[in-house]
């Protein structure tokens, strides 16, 4: 038996626990690893609350971590007992060890340590596929990015920075204006005080941007829609206010695009996730964008960590140590 942090109903932080988990041999595929860090993203409130269902109590949740292989499955030949590993997009993470399927695991360059591949896992692979592939940023595009002073955002301010775009990010308070433009942000909206549409449009002589970024989701999207140039996409990727409710397609007007992408389904083979991991690294280890762990909580502790990341208290990324 090893320790973790289990849910038996979902609701409010209190509803996570920390007790004994059974976690069993690895089978065919499979590997056993010691986890030394996990991360903590808000889909990890959303399987909380049961915005996103869980198909059984109790369960398990976190979707990001990283640590030593230690038993390997039969058949498994990728990994050796002693791989520093990591990993994202798999349900499971809160827990001194797991089994998981040696094929969602990707091996950690020597410069890289546990911390930091458990904050940058999910929200750098989030914003790897939302630059390069879901939209095609370039030196010409000017983008908006919500939320740009969380994890996932300071993660985007870099990288867009790292390409030459034009980024334009919001945030809800000058504390938090001034690290997204410590970290790339070309532009930073305010939206305790300022409207971020009347501001886009100002930035951009009435333009609008070529894609819109929101993971704030019931709150912003009527706005982010009405940010977007003629044609524009507008990219939905979390539900930090709550769920998107239905819209009228109507309200696409000017020929816009909408998509709902996840982390998933952007690196649902081996191959995508290792091509996905190694541009991560590669701008880690470049320089180009660096991981800012501002906050760091016990496993144990992942109660008040979540309660912290619900009243924006965190800015970058926060981890669970083990």
């Amino acid at each position: 038996m090893v320790h973790g942090v289990l849910i038996h109903d979902v609701g409010s932080p209190e509803v996570l626990v920390w007790g004994e988990i059974a976690v069993g041999t690895p089978g065919p595929g499979e590997v056993r690893i010691k986890q030394r860090a996990v991360g903590l993203n808000f889909i990890d409130v959303y399987h909380r609350t049961g915005l996103y269902p869980l198909a059984s109590l109790p369960a398990v949740i976190g979707m990001e971590g990283a640590g030593d292989v230690v038993e390997l499955g039969p058949g498994v030949t990728s990994l050796t007992v002693g791989d520093r590993v990591a990993y994202a997009g798999v349900l499971g993470a809160y827990a001194e060890e797991r089994i998981i399927a040696a094929d969602r695991l990707v091996k950690l360059p020597a410069g890289i340590s546990y911390e930091t591949a458990a904050a940058m896992m999910l929200q750098g692979m989030t914003v790897r596929y939302l630059l390069r592939e879901t939209y095609n940023v370039g030196p010409d595009t000017v983008l908006l990015f919500h939320a740009a002073a969380g994890g996932v955002g300071l993660i985007a301010c870099q990288w867009a920075r790292a390409l030459g775009a034009t980024l334009i990010g919001t945030v809800s308070t000058d504390e938090k204006a001034e690290l997204a433009r410590a970290h790339g942000a070309a532009h930073v909206i305010v939206t305790s005080r300022e409207d971020f549409v009347a501001r886009v449009h100002e930035i951009t002589g009435g333009k609008g941007c070529d894609v819109v970024y929101d993971s704030v989701g019931k709150d912003t999207y009527r706005g982010s829609l009405d940010c977007l140039r003629p044609r524009g996409l507008f990219v939905s990727f979390g539900n930090a206010s709550g769920p998107v409710p239905p819209f009228d397609l109507s309200l696409l007007k000017g020929s816009l695009f909408a998509t709902r992408p996840s982390v998933m389904a952007y690196t649902a083979t081996p191959a995508e996730l290792a091509a996905n991991a190694a541009d991560l690294f590669q701008m880690v280890e470049s320089g180009g964008v660096k991981i800012a762990v501002n906050q760091t909580f016990p496993l144990k502790d992942a109660a008040a960590a979540h309660a912290a990341l619900e009243g924006r208290r965190t800015t970058g990324s926060t981890v669970l140590t083990i």
